[in-house]
């Protein structure tokens, strides 16, 4: 209960990773050059899809979107991060920890939907070829991406509000790099019951229900190419579905190890470092995946180097 004697909090204080002080400066450049790659890596992927017309396909349209929702996803944490590690300083305001919340949930959720556009389109591109052009319209494509955003920022705005409605009083120490929700919700000095059980409501609809989607996808996927000899067409289809697969796995796999398997109440120290893999180290390996998994990606790099060279 909130006492008189205790005044709301103006701002949070960030512990930041679980490394020794000596080491900062260190982790301090990786992280830095971490970030800087995924920006860099994703932007090229922006860019090489816009200039190269034979990347004008829903798979690269979703793409695209993806590598900027990946960009935007790191920019929600890592500035702060790495400004607090170079300046030793580990305040944030209120309200710049209330925003970091609606942005980091925005993004993360929408990555989620457009992991599972792209896996309806590999579903229709090899289970469904001959319709493939028809089913995967453009309008169809903006929709997806249209409810895609749409449901993300009502996910976020719904927890942020809740948030936004407790209290924090005394304690505003988070054992974290950024302002997470599960963090904040320990520390709130009012009854967390509704935004615990919008969590796990929510987070079954954006999270659990698109994984198993994905998952039925590639089963049927699956089931089309073990009944199918492989063609020209399949071979072509499933390029892009390793790199899909990878990027799913390293998305899931992370959100796994912390929600199916959580670290015991007196340390902190695992969850911290999964959402250093999740909110960095996956954003950045993207562009890897897509760039050396795929044989488009890699023949728009070479035209486009080829134009620069020749180029008068």
């Amino acid at each position: 209960m909130r006492r008189d004697n205790e005044s709301s909090v103006s701002e949070f204080l960030l512990l930041g990773l679980p490394i020794w002080t000596e080491k900062q400066g260190v982790y301090y450049s990786l992280f830095l050059v971490m970030y800087l790659t995924t920006v860099l890596g994703n932007l090229l992927i922006i860019l090489l899809i816009r200039l190269d017309s034979c990347l004008h396909t829903p798979m690269y349209f979703f793409l695209s979107h993806l590598a900027f929702t990946d960009i935007s996803y790191s920019s929600v944490t890592a500035p702060k991060m790495l400004m607090n590690m170079h300046t030793q300083s580990q305040c944030i305001s209120y309200s710049g920890c209330i925003s970091q919340v609606y942005f980091f949930l925005l993004f993360g959720c929408l990555d989620s939907f457009l992991l599972t556009s792209m896996a309806y389109d590999r579903y229709v591109a090899i289970c469904h070829p001959l319709h493939y052009t028809t089913i995967m319209s453009q309008k169809l494509c903006f929709l997806l991406v249209t409810v895609s955003w749409v449901l993300s920022c009502t996910n976020a705005l719904l927890h942020t509000l809740l948030l936004a409605r407790l209290s924090f009083c005394g304690d505003n120490i988070l054992p974290h790099f950024f302002c997470d929700l599960s963090t904040l919700l320990k520390l709130s000095s009012s009854d967390t019951t509704v935004n615990e059980l919008i969590i796990v409501t929510v987070g079954a609809v954006v999270i659990t229900l698109p994984f198993i989607y994905i998952l039925v996808s590639y089963g049927l996927i699956g089931a089309t190419t073990l009944r199918v000899p492989s063609t020209k067409g399949i071979r072509k289809a499933l390029s892009t579905c390793g790199s899909h697969l990878s990027v799913v796995s390293l998305y899931y796999g992370a959100i796994i190890g912390l929600y199916i398997f959580p670290s015991s109440s007196e340390s902190n120290d695992k969850d911290v470092i999964v959402a250093v893999f999740y909110s960095l180290v996956t954003p950045m390996l993207n562009p890897f995946i897509y760039s050396l998994r795929n044989r488009d990606m890699k023949g728009a790099l070479g035209n486009v180097l080829s134009r620069g060279k020749f180029s008068p």
